[in-house]
């Protein structure tokens, strides 16, 4: 992240990224994530998380902490509080359920002057964005970003930190068709992680297990049924809903070494 830093100043670079990383080590996999990719181990049909997305929903009790603790982060625009809705100005003085850094459930409170601002976090889901801008709260860059029509900084509340995960291989006897699937958000919006197991065995047992382009043809079968088939109405999935529209990366990792079936 600092070194993206002095490439804006020095290169005039500007923008930012996510990260997912995998690497294998003494007999170990750490899977490192700051973003919204995932990664998921299938391993005898059973699917094991690798990581957690970081959106302001998730993140949202460490991002409320902090504009509590340095409040002029918020540009007297935004409140740290979060409530199911926009507050209208004529609710002054009326109670509404509200939710704190401390809190994860609800509790009511006065509307107060203060309350009138535009949440930190804003949004369900997808539309979740914090200071009505962005929608991932950790990754890489982003220096130069501030909130529209403002001087508000965002990077003050993006983490280049990522949450690290460990698997060991050793304690289990992998087959070929045990793999480590890493996605970019655009896979993970319209595919669930069941899906993705469904589609990786449906792929692999049409190869033989020495074929090592059995991965290739996974990653492949997986960025195409998540972009779906251009119709009239935009680009489709196969149950018509629509397909992503965001960038789609996948990787596919054998943990197992090549072999036969018995």
């Amino acid at each position: 992240d600092d070194q993206i830093e002095r490439e804006r100043a020095s290169q005039h670079l500007a923008g930012g990224c996510c990260a997912l990383a995998a690497i294998y080590l003494m007999g170990k996999f750490y899977v490192a994530n700051a973003g919204d990719s995932r990664a998921i181990i299938i391993r005898n049909g059973e699917i094991i998380p690798m990581s957690r997305e970081f959106t302001p929903e998730t993140e949202r009790q460490r991002l409320q902490f902090l504009a509590l603790l340095r409040p002029e982060l918020l540009g007297k625009e935004f409140t740290h509080l979060e409530f199911p809705r926009r507050i209208q100005p004529k609710e002054l003085g009326k109670k509404i359920l509200y939710r704190d850094q401390n809190m994860n459930g609800w509790a009511y409170k006065k509307i107060e002057e203060d309350d009138l601002k535009f949440p930190l976090i804003f949004g369900e889901g997808k539309k979740a964005r914090m200071m009505a801008t962005i929608g991932v709260t950790r990754g890489l860059g982003d220096h130069d970003l501030k909130v529209f029509s403002s001087n508000i900084h965002i990077k003050p509340f993006l983490s280049c930190f990522p949450e690290v995960r460990v698997y060991d291989l050793t304690q289990y006897e992998h087959c070929p068709d045990d793999v480590l699937v890493l996605g970019t958000d655009g896979l993970w919006d319209v595919t669930n992680d069941r899906e993705v197991a469904a589609v990786v065995m449906e792929v692999l047992t049409s190869y033989e297990p020495n074929d090592p382009c059995r991965y290739t043809m996974v990653a492949q079968e997986l960025v195409v049924r998540s972009r779906g088939v251009l119709k009239e109405r935009g680009w489709r999935l196969a149950n018509d809903k629509l397909g992503s529209g965001d960038d789609i990366s996948v990787f596919v990792i054998p943990l197992g070494g090549p072999g036969n079936y018995t």
